[in-house]
């Protein structure tokens, strides 16, 4: 892969702070209180869901270009969960499209299954976590 842009940023655990590199983000940590903390911070289940998300709204904008459909008020919620895996933890994830009345149906579900092919977050999730595709 030719990178063309990379971001960085540096965290010293979940309770603590989360700083990226150029200070855009420079956030408390903290655990939620469903892991038993006291939520007074973001988790990086929040960061990934917010990543995740907005990603897959600009790849389906993207795909719905190629389709010839707009998806301007289209939204994407990702619900990111975490939770015990064997003898570790492991993550999953719904993510919620909701469409315009115009992208019901058919059309809507293969613009989702496409974005879904074509986003960078779904591609590196792919085989590796459970990516759930809700449209609603």
């Amino acid at each position: 892969m030719d990178a063309l842009y990379t971001a960085a940023a540096t965290a010293n655990g979940r309770e603590g702070r989360a700083v990226s590199s150029d200070g855009q983000i420079d956030l408390p940590l903290a655990m939620p209180p469903a892991l038993g903390g006291n939520g007074r911070g973001t988790n990086p289940e929040q960061l990934f869901a917010a990543g995740y998300a907005a990603c897959f709204a600009s790849a389906m904008a993207a795909v719905g270009r190629e389709m010839k459909v707009d998806t301007k008020d289209a939204s994407v919620t990702a619900e990111v969960s975490i939770g015990k895996d064997g003898d570790g933890f492991g993550l999953s994830v719904v993510m919620r499209v909701e469409l315009p009345d115009a992208l019901a149906g058919e059309t809507g579900r293969k613009l989702v299954e496409a974005t879904h092919a074509y986003c960078p977050y779904s591609k590196a999730t792919r085989g590796n976590i459970d990516v759930e595709l809700v449209v609603e």
